[in-house]
Parts: C-alpha cells; structure tokens; sequence
C-alpha cells in the first residue's frame, strides 16, 4: 500500500544537492498564488535584482530558468548558436564534454580543446585553437568543473576569446556563490547556474545571464531557435518589466520563493563573505583529510574549495564505503564520474552544507568507516587535525 513519502534528515555532501536551508524550506510552504499575480511579479523582479548581485553583473537579461543547470545550459547554447557555427569547447571533465553535446545538437561544428582532468583549463591551449580556427565565434568553458574539482581562470579565458573576437559561455553550475565570479569585470558574455550547489537550494531552477553583446546575437538570428520553451526572445516577455509581463509558461512559482530567499540569504551574508567561508572549511577538511593519509586529485593552485576530489585508498570498495556512510550516518558523499568512476570521492562543501559540524561529521564516519574496513590509513587523527585548522 502505498503512502506519503517522508524522506530521512541525510547530511548531503555530495556534488549536489547540497542541504536545504531551513529558512528555504520554509519558504517553499507559503501559499502558491498565482504566477502573473502583481505581487509575484514584484518578487520577480526581486530575483533579478538579487542574481544580478550573485553575478556581479548589471545585465538586464538576468534570469532564471524553469528548468535545472542542465536546461540553462541549453538555454544558452540553442539561443547563441545557428548551423554551421563554430564553437572551441575546452574540455577538463565530464561537463565540457555535456557542451560539445549541445554544440553538435544546434548543428554547430564543435572543436576540443582537451586537458587533463582534474587540471584546469589551459589558456595557452585555447590561444592555439583560435588561431587555428579563425572561423570561430564562441568559447565555451566549465568555471568549476564539478566531476574533479578543478578551477579555470575564467578571466584569462575571457580576455584571449575577446581577443579573436569570440562570445565565451561560461558554466558557473558550482562556482555561483562558492568562490570569486565576477561576470561583468572578466567580461563574460554569457553565464549559466544552478540553484542546488551553493546557493543552497532546491534543484529546478538555472539562473542565467546575458550582456548585450550576446543579445544582440539573439535578436539577429537567421533561423528560429530550436526550442519553443527555451527561446528567449519568447521567456523575455515573461522576465520583462512589471507592466509589460507576457505569459509564456506558468512558472514554477513555489520553486522561484525557494531561490528568492535563498539570494536574500546569500545577500544577508555577503559575497566575500560566503566565498570565505567556503575556503574556511575547505582548509579544515583538507586538513583532516591528509592527515587520515588520503590525496587530493587536484593542485592546490587550481582546487575548488567547495568540491573536493579525494583519491580512494588502494584496495578499498569505493561502493561500500559510501554505503556505509548512508546508511550508518545518513552522509551521502558523491562517486567519481567518467575516467573517475571508482577512483574518487567528491566530498561537497556547498552552501548551506559548507559549516563545522559538517566538517567534523564527515571525517569522523569517513574515519570509522576506513577503520572497519581495514584501510590503510591513519585512524584517529583527523578530527584534531580539523580542530588546529578553527584554532
């Protein structure tokens, strides 16, 4: 017989989603009204203005759409791109690889520019793209390349696309609210996000951002975009100005009370200030994790905080580990994607997960769970470890 769901309180410190905010949560319960009801027109706005701050960016077209990351990446890709384009996708993980995908969905030519995962992205590498594909008329690059942890310099990327004359589309999935992006000062055409990394809240929804560079890209295309639902020159008469809002689709509207006081939040607190404390227990983590022996797979110069790519002991069952520590502890901890698969774990410190007893919680069942099952590493130390780190 089936009856309602009620899921466990799991401590989610995956890839994402990351926990939920209580006070997001909370917002999600309030009554549903209607999604062309003035007063949640307002609060559209609102959002707009609160991403736009998230962004750093004053781009009007600043939204979010009613889809998950994996939509708004799409999004700017069926919007930008008309057969025939070419497009220098650099590729260090698994999400380079979900660009050239839609690259070659739009009939556009796609042209790799691999590097080694869990490296970053290597400027030079796009340099010597560019000049061998002088056809070439966007640049497409993951800022925090969620399947190994790896960080790109986003700014350096931006100033050698603009250089040839190149819009950049930029995946900040995981970086929006987690560590430094600064959209209009690294001159980024085109950014898209999710809701269920740093920001703390439930997945469903992709905040993107356009200038008017891309825009007018956009308005002067040959043929009509692809998909209806994610044709912007239509989703822009819902996001438009609050007395000339067209109706497009019904908005996911408890979905967008969910985002809205999840920016409020991230405002409350402060740009920098998040950014900091991601990078606060990501060196509390670090540290107890070497001290139990592990590895990071990724350089310090170019780790994200929020996103940690830990190498598996030799001989240890990546499986049973993580399910131990969901069913013994309620932590889920993420596997290894790709040539990653059973060779990694990716512990995430996202929003509303990125706090002490997280930390402390973490590396202790890690450490029980290790000891059970006989690895080869260094039992009881890594909580003191993280301690000297708070000291």
């Amino acid at each position: 017989m089936m009856t309602s769901f009620y899921p466990p309180q799991r401590t989610l410190m995956g890839p994402g989603p990351s926990d939920v905010h209580p006070r997001i949560l909370a917002a999600m319960a309030r009554p549903t009204i209607g999604h062309l009801d003035p007063l949640f027109v307002t609060m559209m706005d609102e959002v707009k203005a609160l991403l736009q701050y998230a962004f750093q960016t004053e781009n009007e077209l600043t939204i979010a759409v009613s889809a998950p990351g994996s939509a708004g990446m799409e999004t700017c890709f069926v919007n930008l791109l008309e057969a025939g384009d070419t497009v220098i996708v650099c590729q260090n993980g698994v999400f380079g690889g979900r660009m050239k995908e839609n690259v070659e969905r739009c009939g556009a030519i796609a042209i790799m520019v691999q590097d080694e995962w869990g490296r970053a992205c290597d400027a030079n590498k796009l340099e010597d793209a560019l000049k061998a594909h002088p056809e070439a008329r966007f640049v497409a690059f993951v800022h925090a390349e969620t399947s190994t942890g790896a960080v790109t310099d986003v700014k350096a990327m931006c100033d050698i696309a603009h250089r040839y004359d190149c819009l950049t589309i930029v995946d900040a999935v995981t970086s929006l609210g987690g560590i430094p992006l600064y959209v209009d000062d690294w001159g980024v055409d085109v950014v898209y996000s999710g809701t269920q990394k740093c920001l703390s809240c439930t997945p469903g929804l992709s905040p993107v951002s356009f200038n008017a560079a891309a825009l007018d890209v956009i308005k002067s295309r040959k043929t009509t975009v692809q998909s209806w639902f994610l044709d912007l020159n239509l989703v822009m008469g819902y996001w438009g100005t609050a007395s000339k809002r067209s109706y497009h689709h019904t908005a996911p509207v408890n979905a967008l009370y969910a985002l809205h006081e999840s920016l409020l939040l991230l405002k409350e607190e402060g740009l920098e200030q998040a950014w900091a404390r991601h990078q606060q227990h990501h060196q509390a983590l670090k540290a107890g994790i070497e001290a139990l022996g592990l590895d990071f797979v990724v350089p310090v110069a170019e780790r994200l905080p929020q996103l940690n790519a830990v190498c598996i002991p030799e001989g240890v069952d990546d499986g049973e580990v993580r399910r131990l520590l969901l069913e013994d502890y309620q932590l889920e901890i993420g596997a290894g994607l790709g040539v990653m698969a059973g060779k990694v774990w990716r512990i995430g410190l996202m929003g509303y997960a990125c706090r002490k007893e997280n930390i402390f919680k973490c590396l202790s069942a890690l450490d029980d769970v290790l000891a059970r099952l006989h690895a080869p590493v260094n039992h009881g130390v890594a909580i003191a470890a993280a301690r000297a780190i708070y000291a």
